[in-house]
Parts: structure tokens; sequence; C-alpha cells
């Protein structure tokens, strides 16, 4: 346990900066989630639309720190490319 004000200090930002890291990584999984499974149920016209949302929650992350920016264009690349495939 840390006995100095600053690592206190610091102890406590960590546990904020956790927290809203885990509430970003848990939106951007489930969105994810979802366009795996409009692709996978063949429903190409709403994966389409939903392909947005997904490129949204992508640059949330990237812009917070969450995930590195060129993890993120490379995931919306692949998962354009997985929809032009499937249509």
């Amino acid at each position: 346990m840390p006995r100095r004000r600053t690592s206190l200090k610091r102890n406590r930002a960590d546990k904020k900066r956790r927290l809203r890291n885990l509430k970003v990584k848990t939106s951007l999984k489930k969105a994810l989630k979802k366009f795996q499974a409009l692709l996978a149920a063949k429903n190409t016209a709403e994966a389409k639309t939903y392909l947005t949302n997904v490129f949204s929650e992508l640059d949330k992350a990237a812009k917070k720190k969450v995930i590195h920016p060129n993890m993120a264009n490379r995931k919306k690349s692949r998962l354009a490319k997985r929809l032009g495939k499937a249509a």
C-alpha cells in the first residue's frame, strides 16, 4: 500500500482511467460482435448501415488512447473488406 500522497492520488487516477477504458472496450466489443452477427446472418444491408457505428466506436477508442490508432484503422479496413466479400 503506498504511503505518499502522490502515490495515493496516482492509484485513484489509475482506477478511474481503468474503469473508463473498460467501458470503452466493452462497448467496442459489443459493437464488433453485433456486426459479426449481422454478417453471419447474411444481413448485409443492415450490416452496411451498422458499419458506421462500428467505425465510430473504433475512432472513439483510438482518440481516447484505449487502442492504438493504427489498430483502429487496421480493424476498419478488415471489417470493410469482410463486408465487401459478403455483399
